[in-house]
């Protein structure tokens, strides 16, 4: 305790010295990974990767949210929702891909923003992610116990669950099939990632037959345009309900980021990668958007239930036995989303472990099934105990806030790397561009928010296109006039097409979605928010400072004890110790 309190009194110095610490690509690839023992196992190819993508996105959106959405908050028009979802998402993934491809670590969000913006922000990047994952998963498992019941038709969702009294709202319902999903996932996931892998691949498989199964008898049996535009039209919420519907059907991507979290497990990162996210992002955004629709054309929005939609939408249609395969369709797609999920999860908590932010233990990977088994069995853990409780009424809109900040985080960080870190633009220029792009997102958001004139909104949207148009054009001129004597910078394997634009717009709607939702999510985020910046000051950074800083001057003494210096030469060492 004595040396802790001693550490605790250094921590303004420590927080100076590591916040904004940043690690090379190369040592991100080389030098940490080697800190979890064992190599994770070089097995995954392209189509591996396309479909823990799909499975990863599938069961977790359509099944869980578009019931609720449709029916509360966006209409019939849910499906324009997801369109505009699937577009933010879409660019998002195109800067994970590029920051996947020339940092193939299993750190994903979190190796990226370290590398760029350093530890600090890196680190609450990272744990947002975790904590999306866990919160989603757990949401995603008890929906599994509600298709449960459809597909041996149960009329009651929560049939399977057991009711507890004096427990609040919310938490009272307690989900033991959830947990033994969780669990038993949990030790397939411990046991190898190829042979998930190939489990995945086969429930995809049979996942997207079933959906073609559900738009073709839902577009052949429902009514058609007349259930969209009645009772009170395509968007009886108007457009802020369809842009509010988009915010929360957000959590419906969860999942493509998994793809970046095995690039450790992958045989060509550099081909695999882009067409694993891309290709997995755009597959499923056509299947959202499809199978929302026909949601809304079998049944008007109003009368849709918020529990196992789909399944209750062909019972009301007369088609009893479609409602039991739906359930069981949707039972399979949910399991294919959570091994995903959880695949991915442990591969953060693994890389967070390296980093010496969490308990080092957590980054151990087992010499023999080639898994972070540490990490998957203490987020089983917590993901089981969390659906256990936990309603997913509760933790929809903080999943989707959560994942909104850490890709916009990302995009932000892939324009910092490209016209700094890579390119010849002076940090304070592209810091400056930055702070205005979110200052102009923020602007238009709150004036779309406060229901002031459109006029409004075209001066704020105008003026971050142009400003984004003068930043290109700026950061080609500084590149074309930099001294020809300067070798250029190294070219990525993998570069976002017709930059600055995509992160940019990917900056804007990010923000813009995240102000659509509501004050309770972000009095929920700004509590963990205080616990994780807590948990960073009175452990983390200890941790880190200790690993880099202490550990290099150790390294310098090692060094010069091995090559045996002279004792009338030992003041040399102090030097070196300096120096490094």
């Amino acid at each position: 305790m004595s040396k802790y309190f001693h550490s605790l009194s250094q921590t303004p110095h420590r927080l100076k010295s590591r916040m904004l610490a940043t690690w090379t690509p190369d040592q991100e690839v080389n030098q940490v990974r080697l800190r979890s023992g064992a190599d994770m196992k070089r097995k995954l190819r392209w189509f591996d990767l396309v479909s823990l993508g799909v499975g990863g996105m599938l069961g977790v959106g359509v099944f869980v949210t578009t019931g609720p959405v449709a029916r509360d908050i966006s209409g019939p028009a849910v499906f324009i929702s997801y369109i505009v979802a699937g577009f933010s998402a879409l660019l998002s993934s195109l800067c994970y891909t590029e920051f996947s491809v020339n940092v193939p670590v299993a750190g994903g969000a979190f190796s990226y923003l370290r590398v760029t913006f350093g530890e600090f922000i890196g680190y609450f990047g990272g744990v947002n992610i975790l904590l999306e994952y866990v919160l989603s998963n757990a949401a995603v498992a008890r929906s599994f116990t509600e298709y449960m019941c459809a597909a041996f038709g149960v009329s009651d969702p929560n049939a399977w669950r057991i009711k507890v009294n004096g427990l609040a709202k919310g938490y009272n319902e307690l989900d033991f099939p959830a947990v033994a999903l969780v669990l038993l996932l949990t030790l397939c996931l411990c046991h190898s990632t190829k042979e998930s892998s190939m489990l995945n691949l086969v429930m995809t498989v049979f996942h997207v037959i079933f959906f073609g199964f559900v738009i073709i008898a839902g577009f052949c049996h429902g009514d058609g345009v007349k259930t969209l535009v009645e009772p009170r039209g395509l968007t009886p919420y108007g457009v802020r309900g369809v842009v509010n519907g988009a915010a929360v059907v957000y959590f419906s991507y969860i999942g493509y980021d998994t793809v970046s979290t095995l690039a450790e497990e992958i045989q060509n990162p550099s081909f695999s990668l882009p067409v694993g996210i891309i290709g997995s992002v755009s597959i499923v955004s056509v299947l959202y958007c499809l199978m929302s629709l026909v949601l809304c054309i079998m049944v008007p929005y109003n009368e849709i239930s918020k529990s196992a939609s789909y399944a209750v939408a062909f019972r009301r249609i007369g088609w009893g036995w479609a409602g039991n395969v739906v359930g069981a369709g949707a039972s399979l797609g949910i399991v294919a989303s959570l091994l995903v999920a959880m695949l991915g999860q442990a591969r953060y908590l693994c890389v967070i472990g390296r980093a010496r932010l969490v308990p080092s233990w957590l980054a151990k990977v087992h010499p023999s099934t080639g898994t972070p088994l540490n990490a998957t069995l203490f987020l089983g853990l917590c993901t089981a105990t969390i659906a256990l409780f936990t309603d997913l009424d509760i933790v929809m809109e903080l999943i989707s806030l959560g994942t909104l900040c850490v890709f916009y985080l990302v995009a932000n960080a892939l324009l910092y790397r490209k016209y700094t870190l890579i390119g010849q633009n002076a940090p304070l220029h592209t810091l400056s561009f930055l702070a205005f792009l979110s200052s102009s997102a923020l602007a238009f958001s709150l004036w779309w928010k406060l229901n002031k004139p459109w006029w409004g909104l075209a001066l704020f949207f105008a003026t971050t296109i142009a400003v984004t148009a003068f930043f290109q054009y700026y950061t080609w001129w500084i590149s074309s006039t930099a001294n020809k004597n300067l070798l250029p910078p190294c070219p990525s394997k993998w570069s976002v097409p017709f930059m600055p634009w995509p992160a940019a717009i990917s900056v804007f709607l990010n923000v813009f979605l995240t102000t659509t939702l509501k004050t309770l999510s972000f009095q929920r985020f700004a509590i963990w928010t205080c616990l994780v910046t807590l948990f960073y000051v009175l452990y983390g950074v200890h941790r880190t400072y200790e690993a880099e800083e202490i550990g290099r001057v150790e390294d310098v003494e090692r060094h010069v004890t091995s090559t045996r210096v002279q004792p009338e030469k030992l003041d040399n060492v102090q030097a070196m110790t300096d120096f490094t």
